[in-house]
């Protein structure tokens, strides 16, 4: 089993290697790629050190498995090359997410739909796998009718430079920008470009694929994603309105019996999710739930998890468990 790992030296693709090692994924051999100006650098996975190969290189070694996060451009030039030459591609840009010809996969929800014929596989957005994590269960009991989410997004989604920005300000010191204004101590209602409706691409994402993953164009969602200076995962506050009432006790219950998610909700000794828990953890924590009185059938609650890990590199991971525990690759 050859695994590929597009974009190895980068900020998600660093964790994909980490996630493999801590999982113990079955390969049997190592294929970290890079762009040319990284090609033969090292990096280290277990007890060995690989060598970074350029994108040519790695189509030429067949991998049964690529997993890519090196952009959007990178995934729609080379995927269809990796998936020519029989690799089975996991990609973590929005390249391929919305185009119909691809499924788009978080495991717990549809892996179900993946077939062997399926040689390029979406890996959602960040902040749409942990939202949909805990609307899963919630729509298959009550029928949801309306999301409003509005996200507190940390600085590593956007990537290094923007990790580079906050350490700079933090110290005072004149650096390269990843934002157009400052991050420390600030707070951007802007994650990625503008689109002419008035929305940013982020929020379109959390709007688009949430109907394709669930499989059902009748939830509405609406949101606002917000950039601040923290650095363990992203946040989410959440407004659901279902076709159905609900119990709250049974609300609680249907999450924490969802593979991957953990209720951490008690005010009354201040329990509730934060970034600082789910840095480095794989699960989506589900707290501050709570009955909205302003109207009927409306529960809000408060999401968190590590865009890292099960928001990118994990998720892309347990895709390709799937697919060999299956025998689709």
């Amino acid at each position: 089993m050859k695994v590929a790992v597009v974009g190895a030296t980068g900020m998600v693709g660093n964790v994909m290697l980490k996630v493999l090692e801590e999982r113990n994924f079955p390969l049997t051999e190592l294929i970290p790629v890079a762009s040319e100006r990284s090609v033969g650098k090292k990096v280290k996975f277990g007890d060995k050190e690989y060598e970074v190969v350029g994108l040519e290189t790695a189509v030429s070694m067949k991998p049964e498995i690529a997993l890519f996060s090196a952009g959007g451009d990178t995934s729609l030039e080379w995927a269809p090359k990796f998936a020519e030459a029989g690799t089975t591609v996991i990609d973590n840009s929005s390249a391929w997410r919305m185009n119909p010809a691809n499924k788009l996969v978080i495991p717990e929800i549809n892996a179900n739909l993946l077939t062997k014929e399926d040689k390029v596989i979406a890996n959602p957005n960040c902040s749409t796998i942990q939202l949909l994590m805990a609307l899963k269960p919630l729509h298959d009991t009550y029928g949801i009718k309306r999301v409003v989410v509005s996200t507190y997004q940390s600085i590593t989604g956007t990537g290094v430079k923007a990790v580079r920005q906050l350490e700079n300000e933090y110290a005072g010191e004149e650096g390269e920008m990843a934002y157009p204004y400052p991050i420390h101590r600030n707070a951007l209602p802007h994650c990625d470009v503008f689109q002419d409706n008035g929305y940013t691409k982020e929020e379109m994402k959390l709007t688009n694929e949430t109907k394709k993953i669930l499989g059902d164009d009748s939830v509405n969602v609406t949101a606002t994603a917000v950039r601040i200076p923290v650095v363990g995962g992203h946040s989410e506050s959440v407004n659901i309105e279902f076709e159905k009432d609900f119990d709250e006790a049974e609300v609680r219950k249907l999450l924490n019996d969802f593979p991957g998610l953990t209720v951490k909700d008690n005010p009354a000794v201040n329990t509730y999710p934060m970034p600082i828990y789910a840095e480095g953890n794989d699960d989506v924590f589900v707290g501050r739930i709570r009955r909205d009185y302003s109207q009927p059938n409306t529960l809000n609650m408060w999401i968190v998890a590590d865009n890292l890990r099960k928001g990118a590199a994990t998720n892309a991971v347990q895709i390709a468990e799937y697919l060999m525990e299956n025998n689709l690759v």
